[in-house]
């Protein structure tokens, strides 16, 4: 960052960060959709490929419209690198990958997104890397993990579609005395609400799908960390050589997106948190799963940690299990059945057969889901609409 956005509250990076006008002077920023890029001279060209000349050599390495949305999300989450990736998976991925080889250890909370347990649980120990998975919430079950030296720490808070939320802080130390890399995917509690970098992770991985796009347009992921030697030398060279590249018109929607991410993210944090309240009266709800609710275990923690805010998202146990949770989502009007979340629109799915659907009983039991768990992900909407949709359905 300048020493000029340094001097920037978050509200305003979140609109000017990033922003290189060409000579033609646009308001918006320009889209920059080529494949590649020219020289003046061979002499040229070869400087660039050898980095002795700072010039753009191919989009699947870097591009102007790339750039500038890696700057501007690294300005508002108060990182000093960012790199850009063509969806979040893609971005836990390699932030993980890109680290671990053949021999090493990863300890990761149990309560994981399904693709995220599945990477660390099938994938990563085809290489010989030892996975190990404890329960998010619990202290003594991480430091008895981490007694044992490890080289990476993978959680999310809060959790999906649970909601538990882990302490970022007191992980982070243990990690660090067992030499592990923390890496930290932020996607739920959305850039708005929660810099994971301030509390001692090492790494932060978006899936800017999420709230950063927040309407259902476009696919992206992002890593961002203050370590340039990992950002620079582990991270970067595998981006390139492996080719989850964020395409520039995505980069482009997700620019775009960042500059009103706070004002849609307030907006559902207030809707989410009225409609918590709301399903917490309901005779055919069991239990509520919100942050922001004083009855959560982990309130007085996800309230430090997320400015003071519940999150977007809100988990309900329904009483008589899938059939029942099935036929309220089914008579719903406004809220629409989808996988996806952090949009303008209020989004719901049923985790145990969709998002977690490739996981055990028991691992689904271990993320805290259940056949009657679903998960409501709150939009703009007039909430006092939603409430209405939400009462006639589980009526």
């Amino acid at each position: 960052m300048s020493d000029q956005t340094k001097n920037w509250r978050s509200a305003t990076r979140q609109v000017r960060s990033g922003l290189n006008r060409t000579p033609f002077g646009e308001t918006s920023e320009a889209l920059f959709m080529t494949s590649g890029f020219v020289y003046d001279s061979a002499e040229q060209a070869e400087r660039a490929f050898t980095g002795e000349e700072d010039h753009y050599v191919y989009s699947r390495y870097a591009n102007p419209t790339q750039t500038a949305f890696e700057e501007r999300l690294a300005a508002v989450e108060g990182a000093k690198f960012c790199k850009g990736t063509a969806s979040g998976m893609a971005a836990v991925f390699a932030a993980l990958a890109a680290h671990l080889k053949a021999g090493d250890r990863i300890v990761a909370a149990k309560a994981l997104f399904g693709a995220c347990y599945h990477v660390i649980s099938n994938i990563l120990p085809q290489w010989d890397i030892t996975a190990e998975f404890v329960d998010g919430t619990d202290l003594d079950a991480w430091a008895q993990a981490l007694s044992t030296p490890a080289q990476a720490v993978f959680l999310e808070t809060p959790s999906n579609p649970a909601l538990s939320i882990t302490d970022i802080a007191a992980v982070s130390d243990l990690a660090h005395q067992a030499g592990a890399l923390v890496v930290v995917d932020n996607a739920f509690a959305s850039t708005v609400l929660q810099h994971p970098l301030d509390f001692g992770a090492d790494v932060v991985t978006y899936s800017a799908t999420k709230h950063i796009d927040g309407q259902g347009r476009s696919l992206g992921g992002a890593i961002l960390s203050n370590n340039e030697d990992y950002i620079e030398n582990t991270v970067a060279p595998f981006l390139r050589q492996t080719g989850p590249a964020l395409s520039p018109f995505n980069a482009w929607v997700l620019l775009k997106g960042l500059e009103t991410v706070d004002l849609r993210v307030t907006r559902q944090c207030d809707n989410a948190l009225e409609i918590a309240e709301f399903l917490n009266t309901q005779d055919t709800v069991e239990t509520v799963m919100y942050p922001g609710l004083k009855a959560h275990p982990q309130y007085d923690l996800a309230m430090k940690q997320m400015s003071g805010r519940g999150g977007t998202i809100v988990a309900f146990n329904v009483k008589g299990g899938k059939k029942a949770a099935f036929e309220i989502m089914n008579r719903l009007k406004i809220i629409d059945i989808s996988n996806n979340l952090g949009d303008v629109k209020s989004l719901i799915t049923h985790p145990a057969t969709t998002t977690h659907q490739k996981m055990t009983a028991d691992e689904q039991a271990a993320a805290g889901i259940t056949p009657g768990t679903v998960r409501l992900s709150v939009g703009i909407e007039d909430v006092r609409d939603l409430k209405d949709d939400l009462t006639q359905a589980l009526a």
